[in-house]
């Protein structure tokens, strides 16, 4: 089975959080890589799953460490990238889904906001295949509150770790800070792979 490579990010275009806060958060996702990878390559070369049962089984802890690990990966990746690369003013079709959606970007950042301050892990923003808008998800974990067919557009991480070094417990100010960094032009390409659903 072949590993999964981790993805590097240049934080130098981060503004208003320091490398050190965004290093040491990276190292949290490699260790997310190499957990993911480990356990792939024991469920590619063991065999022997017997007694597999929803209690307690080396099956149940393989799985459930595997969606937590790979989780971490994805949503990891997906918010380091959305908020390096500069680009940072709003704009594009997925502005026009904002506008339809929230009514402004203001009710936008206010609802994510308001998310962030609720959720104990992260806030995706995503385009729901289901009613084809846009909604403001909560997860308290990495494999706790995802929505299947729902395609992300945005993440924000706000475990304490993502943030601490640098504000301490004032999680509002981080995510202020995290709003002047979103890479609006990272957020559009992941709309346009799914415009499928004819909403631009």
């Amino acid at each position: 089975m072949s590993n999964i490579e981790p993805i590097t990010f240049n934080f130098d275009t981060v503004e208003g959080i320091s490398l050190n806060q965004l290093n040491q958060h990276y190292k949290l996702y490699l260790g997310y890589v190499n957990k993911t990878n480990t356990i792939w390559n024991i469920l590619s070369v063991e065999k022997n799953y017997e007694n597999s049962n929803t209690t307690y089984s080396k099956m149940r802890s393989l799985k459930l460490g595997e969606s937590y690990a790979l989780n971490g990966v994805k949503l990891h990746e997906l918010y380091f990238s959305n908020m390096t690369g500069e680009s940072n003013k709003p704009h594009g079709d997925v502005l026009a889904l904002i506008s339809r959606d929230f009514g402004s970007l203001k009710n936008f950042y206010t609802r994510i906001t308001d998310v962030a301050l609720s959720m104990r892990g992260w806030v995706v923003v995503a385009l729901d295949s289901m009613d084809k808008r846009l909604h403001v998800f909560g997860c308290d974990s990495h494999d706790m509150g995802s929505i299947w067919n729902a395609y992300p557009l945005l993440v924000l991480d706000v475990y304490e770790h993502a943030y601490m070094i640098d504000f301490g417990i004032d999680r509002k100010k981080y995510i202020e800070i995290f709003f002047n960094n979103i890479n609006w032009t990272v957020v559009n390409q992941r709309l346009y792979m799914f415009n499928t659903f004819n909403l631009i």
